[in-house]
């Protein structure tokens, strides 16, 4: 088990954190956030040891393997899945159907198993490091953004797969849904501190609000109690008669201390510069066919019309077409037949990977952002940089120094320059933290014009897009309704079952299965003693494992450790059991 003890981090004057101090409890999985640059992915590289804290401890027990996604891409084998079963122990590298199943779940199909790691792009590249890394099966799992690279069904299968994770695990990711349905616990990292909770990310960000509301009220009446505490000391300092009743009110002064006001955390502000639009229709797609390779076509005779306040959202598995529909509507790649039309009065903003490369880097952040508007005088553009975080100096900096996440802000920023009315927006949130993913959503739904966006989020789905183009099938289809109407009426088919292939169950779907499973077996066995006998093992199994739950969360609210510990032991070795019993069930049945 995991323990970090008094841990101090900081970059010349810099300090990301200081006496960090917390422990993983057996089968925890826990959330790691927190805004850019505040030193998560440091903290990992801490417990990795490829950094050195600057004062504290982090202690590791011997034999406990501690594995991370590597983002480097070094592959040795000549396929896929042997490169993926390397993950495996030595002695159970012949069982290449542990490495299928990983893969698949991932995204691969049977016929790219055979295939080069090289055949493939940097994303799925990464997918194969993570198959590696999921099937060594360390004692504890370091995840740093696993979701960048995965489509929507993807994510639905790991967040199944990592549900049943038997082992604990600490999560970075952006992505509240995903994060909030594997973790158990969740861990920010604010103003140099941490805050661990049991429980999600809202429950989390709503302490830490309502936390800073109270101090902040705290710290304005101390304020004006201390201003009218120096007042009566100056008036009556001179007064003999009052003498003791001004040392009195001065030690009262010393006690008090002051408290600092909380400084303002740099959020990035979305302000998009709308151009007005008189009409309905901005751009208009008719029967659309594309495919790079005339063999292999990706869309076939699409037709599409985004109309003013159209929020549409450009669903489906990766390498169907998503982002060449964006590259096509933009103007940037030439149907192989059909026309799109585009309103002369149409402005489009476009977000792409693409338009990353294309930024000069020998320009500074500032230049950017000005050349996408030249009347803007220069007041208007630092402004903006400043909005995307980059004021002062750092407007200044070449755009040949920057991150792929500083570069993305660039981009950003040349959008929120021009004055427009169609958004097309290629995974927008890849580099943007939480608190930002909240505030583009935002804008986005108080945006004058249309927006068209690709995203594997379902949180940003759910909240902004009320049209969908699915890419599901040979060619993509227009569905009439938003994202919550297509999951309660269509769904994505057969992804949410490939999770069953490696026998393990998330806890709250797999409880529905399991009674079933015992109603099932009774009707098949009604006389059978063995069966009976085992399927009360197992009710009084979940009966136990449900209070086990409640004390573990009242243990977790009261700050128990030392409780917490032994009840998340037992939670882990109930769950085993019953697993254990229904592949007993399965077998007697």
């Amino acid at each position: 088990m995991l323990q970090v003890s008094a841990l101090n981090k900081s970059y010349g004057a810099r300090t990301l954190f200081e006496d960090v101090t917390f422990a993983l409890s057996p089968g925890e999985r826990l959330g790691l956030v927190g805004r850019n640059g505040c030193g998560k992915s440091t903290l990992f590289r801490l417990i990795l040891d490829e950094e050195h804290p600057d004062d504290g401890q982090i202690i590791i027990p011997r034999g406990y393997q501690v594995g991370h996604l590597e983002q480097h891409l070094k592959f040795t084998e000549p396929t896929i899945l042997t490169e993926a079963c390397l993950g495996l122990p030595l002695n159970e590298r012949d069982q290449s159907y542990r490495g299928e199943i990983i893969l698949s779940g991932l995204g691969f199909s049977d016929s790219d198993m055979q295939k080069a790691p090289s055949e493939f792009s940097g994303g799925f590249q990464i997918r194969i490091n993570l198959a590696k890394l999921l099937l060594s099966e360390p004692n504890l799992l370091l995840l740093d953004e696993p979701t960048n690279y995965l489509d929507i069904i993807s994510m639905r299968w790991l967040t199944s797969f990592l549900r049943s994770w038997p082992g604990e695990m600490m999560i970075i990711s952006h992505d509240r849904l995903f994060l909030d349905s594997v973790t158990t616990h969740t861990m920010l990292i604010h103003r140099g501190r941490i805050r661990r909770i049991l429980g999600g990310t809202s429950k989390l960000y709503n302490q830490i609000t309502e936390d800073e509301e109270i101090y902040e009220k705290t710290r304005v009446n101390e304020e004006k109690k201390r201003k009218e505490l120096e007042i009566f000391i100056n008036r009556f300092r001179a007064q003999a008669s009052k003498a003791a009743l001004v040392q009195s009110k001065i030690k009262a002064l010393e006690r008090m201390g002051e408290k600092e006001a909380l400084r303002d955390e740099s959020t990035l502000d979305f302000q998009f510069c709308n151009s007005p639009f008189p009409g309905k229709t901005l751009l208009e797609g008719k029967e659309l066919t594309f495919g790079y390779d005339p063999e292999r076509i990706l869309i076939e005779k699409l037709s599409l019309r985004i109309n003013k306040g159209d929020r549409i959202g450009i669903i489906g598995k990766n390498g169907k077409g998503k982002s060449t529909l964006l590259r096509l509507l933009n103007g940037e790649l030439t149907a192989l037949s059909g026309s799109v039309a585009v309103n002369d009065k149409t402005s489009i903003g476009y977000f792409g990977q693409s338009n990353i490369a294309r930024l000069n880097p020998s320009l500074t952040v500032e230049q950017e952002v000005s050349s996408a508007n030249t009347q803007h005088v220069r007041t208007k553009v630092r402004t903006i940089c400043g909005t995307m975080m980059f004021s002062g100096d750092d407007a200044l900096k070449k755009v040949s120094v920057l991150s792929g996440g500083e570069k993305s802000r660039v981009l950003l920023g040349k959008i929120l320059a021009q004055p427009t009315n169609l958004l097309l927006l290629d995974e927008p949130t890849n580099h943007l933290d939480m608190e930002s993913i909240e505030a583009l959503v935002t804008s986005l739904k108080e945006y004058d014009g249309a927006v068209a966006v690709v995203t594997h989020s379902e949180l940003i789905l759910s909240k902004l897009a009320t049209r969908l183009v699915i890419f599901d099938g040979d060619t993509p289809q227009i569905f009439e309704h938003d994202y919550d109407y297509f999951l309660e009426k269509i769904g994505w088919g057969d992804d949410e079952e490939k999770p069953s292939k490696t026998k393990k169950k998330d806890n709250d779907s797999s409880r529905d299965q399991n009674k079933n499973q015992i109603k099932k077996s009774s009707n098949k066995n009604p006389a059978n003693k063995e069966v009976a006998a085992v399927e009360k093992k197992i009710v009084d199994l979940e009966r136990e494992l449900k209070t086990v739950e409640e004390d573990l969360a009242k243990a977790s609210s009261d700050g128990e450790v030392t409780k917490i510990t032994s009840l998340s032991k037992r939670f882990n070795e109930i769950e085993k059991e019953i697993e254990i019993k229904f592949d007993e069930l399965e077998k007697i049945s």
